[in-house]
């Protein structure tokens, strides 16, 4: 780990104005992604502002029924909040389904919307990699891409954002809050948050420099059956090939979200008319444009199977 200055910010406007000052500097919450890549030097900031003594670490209800968590509140706090449970199960699912429960403890919010991709062509420095070193290549290109993204990929970058409350929270509208250097606040939806690679595959969302998760807000229920499915290789401790997020209604519609596919979380409004149709339907419409290699194309037919599963169980 390469040497680095720190501090500790009184405020959250505070805090973005000593990130956006200082060339190479960082936010430091939770800490559970960051500090591991800068042990392997992937990541080498400068300095870091460490936001945990702002008051940012609570849940409540908004004017319109609606949720503000704050940028700090832990994924095992607001997994377990009695609201989130009732109103807003498939986040309470897909924030269980992840990592574990020592992580959850520690991991915040905001910390989990900003993690970086797991591609394993990211975490070795000895491979080319454009989210890691802008403009040096992509070796999971021609590489082993067996977990990597089939959908809204570009010849710069074909990783996959790798959490899980993210994908719910698309599939329920969330929006972001945000503080800017200048104390100015702006409010960005979960649907334009996180990027696709397109020709800056290292830029992974649309923050600016400096600004600064303050809360994550999310609208009024919106009734429904709520299902978080996960595909991956072991029960536990590990990331999706495949998840989806659905919120079902009775009539045969709903909202779904896939995660493990994209550098995104992936939603297709579009496709959601079809869910009277089946899940064929609705991945075949989702998945429009896609590419994947050989090793991967499997996630697309997993896609469909997952998602019937959701069907099936919403049926029964």
């Amino acid at each position: 780990m390469k040497a680095f200055t720190y501090e500790r910010a009184k405020s959250p406007a505070e805090a973005a104005a000593a990130v956006a000052g200082r060339e190479g500097a960082k936010f430091i919450a939770g800490g559970t992604n960051l500090l591991d890549l800068m042990k392997l030097e992937i990541e080498a900031p400068t300095h870091l502002v460490d936001v945990q003594d702002l008051a940012l670490d609570k849940i409540e209800e908004t004017n319109d029924g609606g949720l503000r968590i704050g940028a700090l509140v832990t994924n095992t706090a607001l997994a377990a909040h009695p609201k989130v449970r009732k109103d807003y199960a498939v986040l309470t699912r897909a924030i269980v389904a992840g990592a574990s429960g020592q992580l959850r403890n520690k991991a915040t919010t905001a910390g989990n919307l900003l993690q970086r991709t797991r591609c394993p062509y990211f975490y070795d420095p000895n491979m080319p990699c454009n989210k890691r070193v802008p403009n040096s290549g992509c070796a999971a290109a021609e590489g082993f891409s067996r977990q990597l993204a089939v959908v809204g990929t570009s010849d710069k970058c074909i990783a996959t954002y790798p959490g899980d409350m993210a994908i719910a929270m698309r599939v329920l509208d969330a929006v972001v809050e945000t503080v800017l250097p200048d104390g100015k606040t702006r409010t960005i939806p979960m649907a334009e948050f996180h990027r696709l690679p397109g020709d800056k595959p290292w830029l992974d969302n649309t923050l600016g420099k400096g600004e600064l998760i303050v809360s994550v807000r999310l609208p009024a229920p919106v009734g429904g059956q709520h299902f978080y499915h996960k595909v991956r290789d072991r029960r536990s401790y590990a990331f999706a090939l495949v998840s989806v997020a659905a919120i079902l209604n009775d009539d045969g519609s709903g909202r779904v979200a896939f995660g493990g596919v994209a550098h995104k979380p992936w939603r297709v409004e579009a496709a959601e008319a079809l869910l009277p149709q089946g899940a064929g339907a609705v991945v075949a419409k989702a998945f429009e444009g896609a590419s994947p290699t050989e090793h991967n194309k499997y996630k697309i037919t997993l896609a469909e199977r997952t998602l019937a599963g959701v069907i099936a169980e919403a049926r029964s």
